[in-house]
């Protein structure tokens, strides 16, 4: 994913980058709102109100007027009046200063499974091979759309999931998990990341809980090669060979 990151701050845009990008993410930097106006916008922006050229609030609006890019707005301003100016003008969500980063991945995870679930989808009547309906094929879930993994398919929309057209009975929590690692599949999500986004960034509970959800998901899976340990880091999803 990839974020623009709108701070004319260096001793807070430098570590906050570092942070995200240990999270997987590409990050760009800039630090006027003309700069940020210019482009690419990216994924996702992380704008800060307090720019030295002009007022982040207009440069959400301005960018609201070209893109519908997700837009989380970070800052020290933390009066109500000022949350709601810039959600009005088309902020998707508001961290105020200062903000742990693991809040503010699960903000940015939140962010974008919202906008995901709520703009992207394929055109009336499609159908995917096999017959599960709403899917094309691979890399569907770039526009928003349910993901196809090889016969594994995610849909965020109903919250459900089919191996070979056969509908998997997940719980809750099960679910979330699935959709996280479908995300990005291949890549690394952390147990930390996992937890935060999953459960809760406040979770206190035994880490044995994850381990447990894991073991679950790949019995209704099939198959145990669909998610893969990265020992001492965590898990990633795989299509397995013998299954494509």
């Amino acid at each position: 994913m990839r974020v623009l990151l709108i701070e004319d701050d260096e001793s807070i845009a430098e570590p906050l980058a570092e942070g995200l990008a240990r999270y997987g993410l590409d990050v760009g930097r800039v630090a006027t709102g003309g700069a940020a106006l210019a482009g690419p916008f990216g994924d996702i922006v992380l704008l800060d109100l307090g720019l030295p050229d002009m007022d982040g609030i207009d440069v959400c609006r301005r960018i609201r007027q070209v893109s519908q890019v997700p837009i989380i707005m970070l800052t020290a301003r933390g009066e109500e009046a000022d949350r709601v100016v810039g959600l009005e003008m088309g902020a998707d969500d508001y961290l105020a200063k200062p903000f742990s980063m693991r809040e503010l991945i699960a903000r940015i995870r939140a962010v974008t499974r919202r906008t995901r679930a709520a703009a992207g989808h394929l055109p009336d009547g499609a159908v995917a091979p096999g017959g599960v309906p709403g899917v094309a094929g691979e890399g569907a879930e770039r526009d928003g759309g349910p993901y196809r993994l090889g016969a594994l398919v995610v849909d965020r929309r109903t919250r459900q999931a089919w191996v070979r057209d056969a509908l998997v009975a997940l719980t809750p929590k099960e679910f979330d998990l699935l959709a996280l690692l479908a995300e990005d599949p291949g890549a690394v999500c952390s147990r930390q990341q996992i937890l935060d986004e999953v459960w809760d960034p406040h979770f206190h509970g035994p880490t044995k809980t994850l381990d447990v959800h894991v073991a679950a998901l790949r019995r209704k899976l099939g198959d145990p090669a669909w998610i893969h340990t990265v020992r001492g880091v965590g898990f990633r999803l795989v299509v397995p060979a013998s299954r494509n």
